[in-house]
């Protein structure tokens, strides 16, 4: 057996092994915001609403040193004067982001209540045994045909957050053809992020883009489109990869030829129903964290109902399953106070304002990739969509048109770099939640998707180029 093969084995049987505990890496990541502080410089745009306007960045003065670092009260930072942040800021800033991310967080915990009652009726399962049996238990068949679909729903529907529900069932799927989380939660995740970049017709990232880019809402199709082919075949192709060469694949077939109870089928169905309410409920009435997590509390009593399952077991269920997401729940309050540690201390501004400068007066290949890879870096200390859209797009956007980069490859480079970025930045609050859902190490994930994410960085730079080139 080779090396390569043996080492890729002890990956899959051993998904841990070697890597640093999530929280520990979040604090590092807080310890180097906290020196940020005390290194660049403090600054503010003025903003009409939540967008910035462009060519007002003025330096604000700034309060550092020891006193302020050991202070043992935070100082506020206002217009007139910055503070640095203290220890005992920044260990507040723990809470607080907690506070600030609480609607995501109890989202993520209530997933993991209603799958524990889900998991508890037997539905998983048996509903994982009926699609092998149908499917033959081929991988190679099955998988890219469940990423296609959740690429689809990513990239023309918006869908992310929904994606949480379907985790746990690909995860136990991948487990019964001998794979490990890992490998369950990439097939997700590649797809979603894929759809996420191509970003075809979804109705989050392009409402927000292209009008501040000044084309029409939803233009431009055709582009993302051919992204969309290319980039998911390339995803795609790379999993089967790895799981070739993982050497773990089997083809399961259940002996039995099992057919789903009428309370699996009523499960089933719910599961269905309540899909389709929330595709609804986010796009026409506007759901946000705080809707869904009502939702999916409505969704385990009626899967209970449907299931069968009395009270106190239901109960059991919901809570056991909440347990197992205390750990997703407790990294995005953590990556959100990296963000408050940067904000209170004011110098996000200024690595907008020190980006920004980096493109003007260059070629115009070099602006449109300059400006995906600004995108990417924004998105390390600002994941919010609308939080990065309302900063950077105003200036952005005339920057770009100055130097000959139409609108539309500046709403192409905006969504390649977050979409990017959002595979592997460690403060990405649904990243994390993936991969606490899945019980995957951050870790071991970045290692896992490297390899891609490299391939479609410079892919996205030569699609950016060409875009310029055909005056996309």
């Amino acid at each position: 057996m080779s090396a390569t093969l043996e080492t890729e084995r002890v990956e899959t049987q051993r998904p841990h092994a070697g890597f640093m505990h999530p929280i520990v890496m979040m604090l590092w990541v807080m310890l180097a915001a906290i020196c940020m502080t005390y290194l660049v410089d403090a600054g503010k745009f003025e903003r009409k609403g939540k967008l910035v306007v462009p060519g007002t960045y003025q330096v604000v003065p700034k309060v550092a040193g020891l006193p302020e670092l050991t202070s043992p009260m935070p100082h506020k930072s206002t217009p007139a004067e910055a503070h640095a942040a203290s220890v005992v800021g920044a260990v507040m800033a723990i809470p607080q982001g907690l506070i600030k991310s609480a609607p995501l967080v109890f989202m993520v915990m209530f997933v993991g209540g209603m799958f524990g009652v889900m998991r508890r009726t037997g539905v998983i399962d048996a509903g994982i045994d009926r699609l092998l049996q149908i499917t033959g238990g081929n991988i190679y068949r099955l998988a890219p045909a469940v990423m296609i679909v959740l690429g689809l729903g990513s990239s023309f529907l918006g869908l992310i957050s929904e994606y949480l529900v379907v985790i746990p069932i690909v995860v136990a799927m991948a487990r019964r053809l001998g794979l490990n989380e890992l490998y369950g939660l990439a097939l997700v995740t590649i797809a979603a992020k894929v759809g996420y970049i191509a970003s075809v017709t979804n109705p989050l990232a392009l409402p927000i883009a292209q009008p501040l880019a000044g084309v029409p809402l939803f233009s431009g199709i055709d582009m993302r489109l051919a992204v969309f082919v290319v980039f998911m075949a390339i995803g795609i192709g790379y999993w089967l990869w790895r799981v070739r060469r993982s050497g773990q694949v089997t083809t399961y077939v259940p002996t039995e030829n099992k057919r789903l109870s009428r309370s699996h089928v009523a499960v089933l169905l719910v599961l269905l129903a309540s899909s389709v309410m929330m595709i609804v409920g986010t796009r026409l009435w506007s759901w946000h964290n705080v809707e869904l997590a009502a939702f999916y509390i409505v969704m385990a009593m009626a899967i209970a109902l449907a299931g069968r399952l009395e009270s106190r077991v239901a109960s059991e269920a919901f809570v056991d399953g909440m347990k197992g997401m205390m750990l997703a729940g407790l990294l995005i309050g953590l990556a959100s106070a990296v963000e408050l540690i940067l904000q209170n201390s004011l110098v996000l501004d200024t690595i907008i304002h020190s980006l920004t400068r980096l493109t003007q007066d260059s070629a115009r290949p070099v602006v449109a990739g300059g400006i995906m890879v600004m995108e990417m870096i924004l998105d390390v200390f600002m994941p919010s969509l609308s939080g990065k859209a309302a900063v950077s797009m105003p200036i952005l956007a005339p920057i770009a048109h100055l130097s000959g980069v139409s609108g539309q490859t500046t709403v192409l480079a905006f969504l390649m770099g977050g979409g990017l970025m959002n595979m592997v930045t460690p403060t990405s609050g649904m990243l994390l939640a993936y991969l606490a859902t899945a019980r995957v190490n951050y870790g071991q994930w970045v290692a896992f998707i490297f390899p891609l994410f490299a391939a479609l960085f410079v892919l996205s730079l030569l699609v950016l180029g060409v875009a310029v080139e055909i005056g996309y």
